[in-house]
């Protein structure tokens, strides 16, 4: 899996599908964690009812980055969120995220999850590769990290 690329959990379709999540109306947050795709410890878009805290079978929020400095407990939200359709598209979006360094920044990022902060659950939707080569951890310490979301929509579904 490529730096900055997306991968929606399998248990994604099964959420919105049964409103664990809805697209329209959700609180999304990003938030840090030091699980590698593909390596140890890990985290896979086949994982078991990923969630943010102890509502499913993988809690993914006991491997997030210790807060500090630019980044706090839970992630950031995401703004100026959009779910809309266009010709057999529908599209899901937001605005960049942008973490400032400062003093005491986690150092240990190699994942960014997304998840519903107002799902009961706090079902995640999917991750994303943070590191260069697969394994090494970035951080913030060391300058600014941005999330700049895919300009034609975090996600996108189409009618076949």
């Amino acid at each position: 899996m490529a730096q900055g690329t997306l991968a929606l959990f399998d248990e994604f379709a099964e959420s919105i599908g049964d409103g664990r999540i809805d697209l329209d109306t959700d609180t999304f947050k990003v938030a840090f964690v030091t699980l590698q795709v593909g390596g140890t410890p890990t985290i896979a878009k086949d994982d078991a009812v990923p969630t943010w805290g102890a509502g499913g079978t993988t809690n993914l929020s006991t491997s997030e980055v210790s807060a500090g400095g630019g980044y706090t407990t839970g992630g950031d939200a995401l703004a100026s969120v959009t779910w809309g359709q266009t010709a057999g598209v529908s599209t899901f979006d937001a605005a960049n995220n942008v973490w400032t360094s400062s003093g005491g920044d986690p150092a240990t990022i190699k994942t960014a999850v997304i998840y519903s902060d107002t799902a009961t659950n706090k079902d995640c939707i999917g991750f994303v590769d943070m590191t260069a080569d697969g394994t090494t951890a970035i951080s913030l310490a060391a300058g600014d990290v941005t999330i700049a979301w895919d300009a034609g929509g975090i996600f996108t579904v189409t009618n076949p």
